[in-house]
């Protein structure tokens, strides 16, 4: 195939990954009462049901402190065109989320034939495990991390006489960063293999640099979450289990490509 050739298959794989995407913001855009009220406003409310969870945990170990009876800060719309405007942002980004894994096989699908044959055997199963890292991260990141945040932003105050009237689009904005952010750093595994596979990455050197890793990730955290220990914390801890997650992974890399060598060595 010559270069235009790639780009005009690239096109067809782009649009119809553009089309599922549209698909499924339709459909999100369609049901607001679930998209806005379950789901985005759900963190908002003291009956979500990670604080419901919390409750029955603290009643099961006699501790009231977990249970959270009240988010102080009232959401205000402050523009006139804000809830059409957060409305089809929240749409697009659920219809993104629901079509990633369609999206990322589209993606795959020209990438694959560019792989030579024992590449392409080693990475069987990419777009599933891409896909599931991904929506297992946006699930902790909107269960945990992201209800969590919330409530810690919204009782925290520096003067009882500051009243909380929180814009619209601040409160989407914090719940769609706290939740793709999960996601994507979920995905740390398979960017480990990926980078095993190509030999830019072993797990002795990921030993090696642990402690550095530790430090950037601490950062990333501090980056990607809101101003406050807790939803740096949160995000903080699962990057470093990931990372030990990945070290194992980058050695089953190492091992696998070791005992193929030896097969075509004495064949």
């Amino acid at each position: 195939m010559t270069f235009l050739d790639h780009l005009e298959a690239l096109r067809w794989h782009l649009i119809r990954a553009a089309i599922a995407v549209v698909v499924f913001t339709i459909l999100a855009f369609s049901y607001p009462e679930i998209v806005f009220h379950e789901i985005i406003l759900g963190p908002s409310r003291t009956d979500f049901f990670t604080y419901r969870k919390l409750c029955e945990l603290g009643a099961h170990l006699n501790s009231s402190g977990l249970c959270i009876n009240k988010l102080p800060f009232v959401l205000q719309s402050r523009e006139l065109s804000s809830q059409f405007t957060m409305h089809m942002t929240s749409s697009f980004v659920i219809g993104l989320l629901l079509a990633f894994p369609y999206l990322f096989w589209e993606i795959w699908r020209f990438i694959r034939p560019g792989l030579y044959p024992h590449e392409q055997k080693s990475s069987r199963g990419a777009v599933f495990f891409v896909s599931f890292l991904f929506l297992l991260g946006c699930v902790f990141g909107y269960l945990i991390v992201a209800p969590l945040s919330i409530n810690f932003l919204a009782n925290y105050q520096v003067d009882p006489s500051i009243r909380n009237d929180i814009d619209l689009s601040a409160y989407i904005s914090t719940l769609m960063t706290l939740v793709l952010s999960c996601g994507i750093m979920f995905e740390l595994p398979m960017i480990v293999f990926f980078l095993s596979r190509a030999g830019l990455v072993s797990p002795e050197l990921m030993k090696l640099y642990r402690k550095h890793a530790i430090v950037v990730i601490l950062i990333v955290a501090a980056i990607l979450s809101p101003p406050d220990v807790l939803s740096m914390t949160l995000m903080g801890i699962p990057l470093l289990l990931l990372y030990e997650v990945s070290i194992h992974i980058s050695w089953l890399v190492r091992r696998r490509d070791v005992a193929r060598l030896n097969k075509q060595a004495t064949s």
